[in-house]
This record gives C-alpha cells, sequence and structure tokens, in this order.
C-alpha cells in the first residue's frame, strides 16, 4: 500500500500530542502518585548547590572540615532518596507504556483485518509496522517519558535552587541554556526527515522481500532471480543511505550541548571573580557551578539524546502508523427520520445478476454471468464436483468475496458494501474450518448476539445437537481451549452460534463436514426450522434430499429447482447422486429432454440462469 506522507518532514509532536497524554489523563490517581515520586526524585537537583555552598563557606572554608562533610553526607543522602524516587517512578511510567502500546497494536491489527476483509491488496508492510514500528514506539514512548519528566525535574530543581543560593549567576545560565535548545529544535526538522526516511526504507525493504517469497517459485520458473535480486538490493542500498544520513547528522547534537551545557560553566568560571567582588561568597560560586555540572548538564544531555533519538523514532513511527490506520471517524449523528415498520421492510431475498468472478486477473472464471434468486425463507442446498465454485458462490453471497462483474442484492443491498456490523445483521456464515477462540463458551457462543440470555443460549445449543458438547465441557460457563476440540465440536460451537444469530440469512459452507450424518441432519433441520434463508453448500446427497430447492453448478450452467425436477433436468446431479448414496439414480430422460423443458434453465448467450420459485412448499 503506498501511503502519502506530508512533505513537512519535521512531523512535529504536538498534533499527536493529545495521543500521547492520553494513558496519563486516563489514570488520574497513577499520574499523581507519579508526579510525587517524581518531586523526592528531584530532591538532589533542588539541594545540591545549597549544600555544597554551605559544606565551602560554613566547612572547610571555616576551618571545620567534619561540619563541611556533614553537609556534603547531607547531598549523599538527598541522592539516595532522589534513586529511591527512580525506582518507584518505573513501574508507574510501565503502567502507562504497555497500554500505550497495546492500544497500537489493536489499531494496527484492526486496520491489516479490515483491509483483507475489504478485499484491499494486502500491505507487505503492515508486518514491519506490527512488529518493529510499534515497538518502537513503545520504547521511544518511555524514553521519551523519561527524558522529559527528568528534564523538567532536574532543570527546574536547578534553577530554583540557583534564585534562592544566587540570582546574580541566571544572566549567565539562561541565555546559553535557551540559545542551545532552540539550535537543537532548528536540528530536529533534518533530523526528522532523516529518521523517517530511515522508516520508509525499511518498510519497502519489508514490502519488497515479502512480494519476492511469495513469488518465489514463479521467479524461478521464469528465470527471474536475477532482476528480482537487483530490485531487492535497491531498496537495500536505499535503506543503508538513509541510515547514513540520520547518522551524518546526529553528531550535530554535540554542538547543542555544548551550548547549552557547557558555556554555562564557562561563562560562570569567567565571571567568578567579578561574582565574588560583587557580594558572593566561594561556596555560593562553588554551589552555581555544582547546578550547572550535576543538574543543567546531565538533564540537557540527556533531553538532546533522548529527543534526538528516541523522540525522532517515536514522532516518525508513530505518525507513519497513523497514517495507515487513522483515528476512528466520530459516530455519525442519530437520524430523526422515522424507523420503516415491518411491513415496509424489504424482503431478504439474496439476488446475483449477471454475476462473474474469477480468482485473478487472467484466471478462468469459476463463475460467469449467473443468474441466481434465492427468495426468503427458501432452504438451497448447492451441489457440485470439487472446484466447481460452491465455496465462491457461498463467499459472494455472504460478502466476503466481491463479484468482477455483476451485481448482488442480499435484502436489497450489496452485502460487500456494508460495513461489519450491518453485514453480520443480514447474513451469518458458517465455513468448514469453525473459528473458537480461547476464552469463556458463553463468550464464543454469544460472539454474534452479545445480548441473548442464558435460555435462549440453552435453546440454540440443543437445536443444532450440541448439548452433550456442552455437558462434557462443563456447562455454558466453562472456559474453551480451542485445541482441545475436535473439529466436529468446532463446528457444533459454530453451528449454535449461527443458530442464535439474528440474522434472517444462514449460509453453510460444509459447516458439518465433521459431523456423523445423524448430528448433521439434527443440524440442518434446526436451521431449515429457523425464521429465515438457508444456503447449505452440501457435502452429502442427504444436505440435498432436505433441501426444498436443489441448485447444481456443472461448469457452464446451473440448475435449479426441486431435487425430482433436479434429477430430471440435470445429468450431473444423477450422477452426483449416483456416486453419493446407494441407490442406484434413475434414469436419465432422452437425449435433448433436458432441453425441451421450459422451465430448465440453460446456458444462452453466455448467460447461465437458475431462478428458483418464489414457493415455499
Amino acid at each position: 500500500m503506498n501511503v502519502r506522507t506530508p512533505r513537512d518532514p519535521l512531523l512535529p509532536l504536538f498534533p499527536l500530542f493529545p495521543l500521547l497524554v492520553a494513558p496519563l489523563r486516563a489514570r488520574p490517581g497513577l499520574l499523581l502518585r507519579l508526579i510525587l515520586w517524581s518531586l523526592v526524585e528531584a530532591v538532589p537537583a533542588l539541594l545540591a548547590g545549597h549544600l555544597v555552598a554551605r559544606a565551602v563557606d560554613h566547612g572547610f572554608a571555616a576551618g571545620h572540615p567534619l561540619r563541611g562533610l556533614g553537609w556534603l553526607a547531607l547531598m549523599g543522602l538527598g541522592v539516595f532518596a532522589g534513586a529511591w524516587g527512580t525506582r518507584q517512578a518505573y513501574p508507574l511510567l510501565a503502567r502507562v507504556v504497555e497500554p500505550f502500546r497495546d492500544d497500537l497494536v489493536r489499531r494496527v491489527a484492526a486496520g491489516a483485518l479490515h483491509q483483507a476483509v475489504a478485499g484491499q491488496p494486502v500491505d507487505a508492510s503492515g508486518v514491519s509496522r506490527l512488529t518493529l514500528q510499534v515497538e518502537m514506539v513503545r520504547e521511544a514512548y518511555a524514553g521519551v517519558l523519561m527524558v522529559v519528566r527528568g528534564f523538567l525535574l532536574t532543570v527546574g530543581g536547578a534553577l530554583l535552587g540557583m534564585v534562592f543560593l544566587a540570582p546574580s549567576v541566571l544572566p549567565l545560565v539562561l541565555p546559553p541554556l535557551l540559545a542551545g535548545l532552540g539550535l537543537f529544535l532548528a536540528l530536529l526538522r533534518r533530523m526528522a526527515g532523516a529518521q523517517r526516511d530511515v522508516i520508509v526504507a525499511d518498510e519497502r525493504v519489508a514490502e519488497a522481500a515479502g512480494a519476492a517469497c511469495a513469488a518465489a517459485r514463479d521467479i524461478t520458473a521464469c528465470g527471474a532471480e536475477d532482476g528480482v535480486r537487483d530490485r531487492l538490493a535497491e531498496r537495500i542500498d536505499a535503506q543503508a543511505a538513509a541510515a547514513r544520513r540520520l547518522a551524518v547528522l546526529m553528531p550535530a547534537r554535540v554542538l547543542c550541548l555544548a551550548v547549552a551545557g557547557w558555556l554555562p560553566l564557562l561563562l560562570l568560571l569567567v565571571a567568578a571573580p567579578g561574582l565574588r567582588s560583587g557580594g558572593l561568597t566561594t561556596g555560593a560560586v562553588l554551589g552555581a557551578a555544582t547546578y550547572v555540572t550535576g543538574g543543567l548538564q546531565p538533564a540537557v544531555r540527556s533531553l538532546i539524546q533522548g529527543l534526538g533519538g528516541s523522540g525522532l523514532r517515536l514522532a516518525v513511527a508513530l505518525r507513519r502508523i497513523l497514517e495507515a490506520h487513522p483515528l476512528p471517524a466520530p459516530p455519525p449523528a442519530p437520524s430523526t427520520r422515522p424507523r420503516a415498520s415491518a411491513s415496509a421492510r424489504p424482503a431478504h431475498d439474496v439476488v446475483l445478476t449477471a454475476v462473474t468472478f474469477a480468482y485473478g486477473a487472467h484466471a478462468a472464471p469459476v463463475l460467469r454471468d449467473l443468474d441466481l434468486t434465492v427468495p426468503e425463507g427458501a432452504h438451497l442446498a448447492v451441489v457440485g464436483p470439487s472446484g466447481i465454485g460452491k465455496s465462491t458462490l457461498a463467499g459472494l453471497i455472504s460478502g466476503t468475496l466481491r463479484p468482477d462483474r455483476g451485481r448482488i442484492l442480499v435484502a436489497g443491498r450489496p452485502p460487500a458494501a456494508l460495513s461489519p456490523a450491518d453485514r453480520s445483521a443480514v447474513r451469518v456464515l458458517v465455513p468448514q474450518e469453525a473459528y473458537v477462540f480461547s476464552g469463556g463458551l458463553m463468550e464464543n457462543l454469544c460472539l454474534l448476539r452479545p445480548d441473548a440470555g442464558e435460555d435462549e443460549v440453552t435453546a440454540a445449543v440443543a437445536a443444532v445437537g450440541a448439548d452433550p458438547l456442552v455437558t462434557r465441557l462443563g456447562g455454558l460457563g466453562a472456559q474453551v481451549d480451542p485445541a482441545a476440540l475436535s473439529s466436529g465440536e468446532r463446528q457444533q460451537i459454530a453451528l449454535a452460534r449461527a443458530h442464535l444469530s439474528p440474522a434472517p440469512l444462514v449460509v453453510l459452507d460444509e459447516a458439518t463436514c465433521h459431523l456423523d450424518p445423524a448430528a448433521e441432519a439434527r443440524a440442518e433441520e434446526a436451521f431449515a426450522r429457523r425464521p429465515g434463508s438457508l444456503v447449505v453448500i452440501a457435502h452429502r446427497i442427504s444436505s440435498a434430499l432436505r433441501a426444498r430447492h436443489v441448485l447444481v453448478l456443472d461448469g457452464d450452467r446451473a440448475v435449479g429447482g426441486a431435487h425430482h425436477e433436479v434429477l430430471r433436468r440435470s445429468p450431473l446431479y444423477r450422477d452426483l447422486v449416483g456416486h453419493w448414496s446407494d441407490e442406484a439414480p434413475p434414469e436419465a430422460p432422452p437425449d435433448g429432454a433436458a432441453g425441451d423443458d421450459p422451465g430448465a434453465p440453460a446456458a444462452r448467450g453466455g448467460t447461465v440462469r437458475a431462478t428458483l420459485p418464489r414457493s415455499r412448499s
């Protein structure tokens, strides 16, 4: 997927600020505890200069070395207090960072699944986004929180200590500090652009490598290894060049540190004689120097290194993720139009008009110009040889596949154009490999209808014959391990879930193939009694015999009708019945008889028609 990105390479953090502070705002109690422990952590930065000044003026310079050592010992205790505050703050930061990372994983995974379900091309760079970029954001977010918090506390404590100790040194410290930080912010623009180029290059390498791996057999068969290798090498070279450009810019941070961290100390030392003559004691000058060397310099160094590394990675990677998976739009305002009455609702017919579908632009169509009408309340069994297009038809009706040509309407709307929520309200598809997730059995059964009561769930379970399974598992409150269930047991859970669904259309795509014939008959009969329509992709002749209508897919034609009608009109169906059952198939009508039947759908002008009658009998 090609993602357009802003031309401004800075990608500033300001637009992302609400997203970054949201984890803190969502946990006010956690934020308060973090602030309190951070204040404890700032004790050394606030008191260091004062304690050094007292140790010099009232201890060593006054001829009382033990008193001076006592003041320095207090400074050591302050360091231990700050370390304890840091120790307590780290777990609190982890409780902020991990939920932030989990939210990003959910966003990327949901976006990739939505893209796949919508039939869009698979984005190979999504793997890089889900692994490399999300972990990069996680680590960078933690680093930025630590660096910014430490900078504010340390610099704030040092400057506040200078105000009380020697206000006259502030004009020597503040201007170079602000100048160095301003220079660093100016350099961030180019560094952010270079960091973004590195991330985009990583994505392109992942995309090219994924495409090459997926097509390895075709590449070898065509003898295109050299060309593919050269294109992949170009992507790798571009990635290396982007990394080198970023590496060249990184030493510029040393200049910013020299201006913001070392220049204040130089100015302070040069101005020391003047400060002494102005009334400052030797201890006060040394205390101010302690604030610069022990507070400002480490804080500025951490900020420049942190924002120049973690901050850039955070801004670029997070923006990259949000570009591919933007924040969800606000829900639309509730409509004020009156709701349609039950009598005015559209019929839940399934209508296919001239539908053609092929797996690939150059592949032969699986279905070509198919016309099919399944009226509401119908019970249809779809039969045909393997690979003829039965499961493809199920996917088209349920909306998991989109036709190349033609139109499909379910209840008057194209199923593939509906949102997932609207689609699940119209139809439910049960595939051959049933989906069961780890968790509660009740959660699995109520997946499509979360508001179902226990009595309704019990009734659905009994209807499809899954009550012995529920009893064996320990009741509706049991926990489910999908790996411990057989394929048939997973199918029973999926069938009960579908039976409980409010959708008026049920599509069973060989959803009972792992059940024995008696269990299959009970499940299909339960769905036949259920209000609504039932489409069964049959794998046993008994499924066709139970259905009110049968549709036979036969390559260039489709025959639909009641069982005895399709036997008379479809030689393929007679052949399938003969293979699927122990009974001898009915005799075929004379050659041409099927074509003489005025109701027999046949291919004319490339169009296959199989329209079922609107009759429930």
